[in-house]
């Protein structure tokens, strides 16, 4: 009822008293304040400026919006003020969640990147697995997302997600087959899964097994899952034990790669697709885009 535009008016008009200094100061003509002051009055519904020949002097309620009106205008200025900040780049906030294996490769390259460029962005990480940050961004708990699918499995309740969200492809995936140095077959150029059918196996939970399992069943046989960690530094040491093979993405490998662990490719295709995820509304807010602009560099690095 009351805007920003009126309360100017009554402060100025009590610094002033007049209707024509108050103009002046403010940059219009004398007419257009009094019709400003006039909307103001049908708006409270009350007189809020007294009429004394070329003078003019605001009753009570007029005195209150003046009263107010410093207050409520330097917190407009200072909003103003912050949102071009932000706008500018010389503020800003980006809530950002990743898996982990790109928490070990791409997301500090980008996180640096952003740093230098724009040091007054803050960019804050926590790590997630898809379906969970997808669903932290569509529940507004997180700004951006860098995520993945896997190549031909049932990806439709993320799918479903990826509708109605922003999506930017950063890199390609590769995902190879971990043998231990001494393994009778670690001198090949490259296996096929089924070749390995009887070798006991290291997977991650029944739920994060999904890509193993499908090339399994391609290949015509069922993995026995020996041991069980989401933790690719142990996949390995169990690997380079001799008391298993695994699937491990490149990311994970070019990060830390155990020395007596041989990653061969597979004749069948294995991959995922790595993303970053936002709204479209904040792929419109510029430290997001920045964000993504790094995230699109670092993945060229490590791709």
């Amino acid at each position: 009822m009351i805007d920003a535009a009126g309360l100017r008016v009554m402060k100025a008009i009590q610094d002033e008293g007049s209707f024509t200094a108050a103009a002046a100061a403010l940059g219009f003509t004398q007419p257009a304040i009094s019709q400003m002051v006039r909307r103001l009055e049908q708006r409270t519904g009350t007189v809020l400026v007294e009429r004394l020949g070329r003078s003019v002097r605001l009753t009570e309620a007029g005195e209150v919006l003046a009263r107010y009106a410093g207050t409520v205008l330097a917190a407009l200025d200072a909003a103003e003020e912050e949102v071009a900040a932000i706008a500018g780049l010389r503020s800003g906030r980006v809530r950002l969640m990743a898996f982990p294996s790109s928490s070990a490769t791409v997301v500090p390259h980008a996180l640096a990147l952003v740093k230098r460029r724009y040091p007054d962005v803050s960019v804050t990480f926590h790590e997630a697995e898809p379906p969970e940050s997808l669903a932290a961004l569509k529940a507004g708990e997180c700004d951006l997302a860098v995520a993945f699918s896997w190549e031909g499995l049932d990806l439709s309740d993320i799918q479903d997600d990826l509708d109605s969200l922003s999506v930017t492809k950063l890199l390609d995936d590769e995902v190879r087959l971990a043998l231990p140095s001494q393994h009778p077959l670690a001198g090949e150029k490259s296996l096929d899964l089924k070749e390995l059918a009887e070798e006991p196996w290291i997977a991650g939970c029944p739920k994060c097994r999904g890509h193993l399992l499908h090339l399994a069943h391609e290949a015509g046989f069922t993995p026995d899952v020996a041991f069980e960690t989401e933790d690719y530094v142990a996949v390995q040491g169990l690997v380079a034990e001799g008391l298993g093979v695994a699937l491990i993405p490149d990311l994970i490998l070019s990060s830390a790669h155990h020395p007596e662990v041989v990653a061969l490719p597979l004749t069948q295709s294995s991959r995922r697709e790595v993303f970053a995820v936002t709204t479209p509304d904040l792929a419109r807010v510029p430290a997001v885009a920045a964000t993504i602009e790094a995230l699109v560099e670092a993945a060229e690095v490590h791709g």
